[in-house]
């Protein structure tokens, strides 16, 4: 097994996912412990990223979800003091945190998503619902987790929507709503790990059932025709490349009832909780949560 020294575990910030980040380094820390690794609990929330020279750190696992740690901003100023992380680089991690411009990426590549704009407190609901129709998706454009989404099936209530969605990020987006089967798909390195297919409490994958209900199934292996498997694991690797991103990350999909897949978003700092999917999809490959752990730390980079 490679040396890499002290290990540094980028865990908690001052995201509106904090929650979950603890839960995702406290488990990084575990694993990585088991393999033999000397690892360090650091939280940036409470201490300067600066301390991560003197404390002799030679490898960084970012464990941090949402803005000020999946965003870039982490990435950047660990490339500055040159130590390897992991995950994508500044640009892709800025990229995916956008969910507006993720989406301009994929269309100009060809990759499938939703129809999607931006909106404001002075948007006309009614000619918004016209163009995409209802239901609605409404989010915060640079939120995880599930955090400030509403599915909007009224017109009177995109409002109240997005007013929601507003209190967590000044860039809010409407989408349409495609209907289908709920998919994910991770990646590890250049290999496309196995679909996970999850079924949600009434079709509803939020914040509680994403991480602290056991309600939802989640089918892994899919169950979908291996041709079919394939061409989708195809499609998401097509559309990491188009983002830029490396290492590690979940892109989250839609099957359509006729076949055809809409990509939702890219995740390159997905959850390591014992609800999470990139575990599941790499047990599926036969890689156990701690050899997952020390591959995504072997793919770390600079820049």
């Amino acid at each position: 097994m490679t040396d890499f020294g002290k290990v540094a575990v980028l865990l908690g910030g001052k995201s509106a996912e904090r929650e979950i980040s603890l839960m995702t380094g406290g488990n990084v820390i575990e694993a990585l412990q088991r393999k033999g690794l000397d690892v360090l609990r650091f939280d940036p929330a409470a201490r300067a990223l600066s301390e991560l020279r003197q404390e002799g750190v030679q490898r960084v696992f970012i464990a941090l979800h949402g803005r000020y740690g999946e965003d870039g901003t982490v990435q950047g100023a660990l490339e500055w003091m040159g130590i390897p992380y992991t995950g994508s680089g500044v640009m892709a991690s800025a990229l995916c945190m956008d969910k507006l411009r993720t989406k301009l990426v994929w269309e100009s590549s060809g990759v499938p998503t939703p129809r999607g704009e931006t909106i404001n407190a002075e948007t006309d609901w009614a000619a918004l619902a016209q163009r995409l129709g209802l239901p609605l998706i409404v989010k915060p454009a640079h939120e995880g987790s599930s955090i400030g989404i509403t599915k909007v099936s009224a017109v009177e209530h995109l409002q109240a929507a997005y007013v929601l969605a507003a209190k967590h990020d000044t860039l809010v987006i409407a989408e349409e709503f495609v209907a289908g089967r709920e998919l994910t798909a991770a990646f590890l390195g250049e290999r496309a790990l196995p679909l996970v297919r999850i079924e949600a409490p009434q079709g509803n994958y939020d914040y509680q059932n994403k991480y602290f209900n056991d309600d939802t199934r989640y089918h892994c292996p899919s169950g979908l025709p291996a041709a079919q498997e394939s061409e989708i694991q195809a499609l998401v690797m097509r559309a990491v490349h188009a983002l830029g991103c490396s290492g590690w990350g979940r892109a989250d999909l839609i099957l359509r009832d006729d076949g055809s897949p809409r990509l939702l978003e890219m995740n390159t700092i997905p959850g390591m909780t014992g609800h999470s999917l990139v575990p599941m999809a790499a047990r599926a490959a036969g890689i156990d949560f701690d050899d997952l752990a020390l591959r995504i730390l072997e793919l770390a980079h600079v820049g």
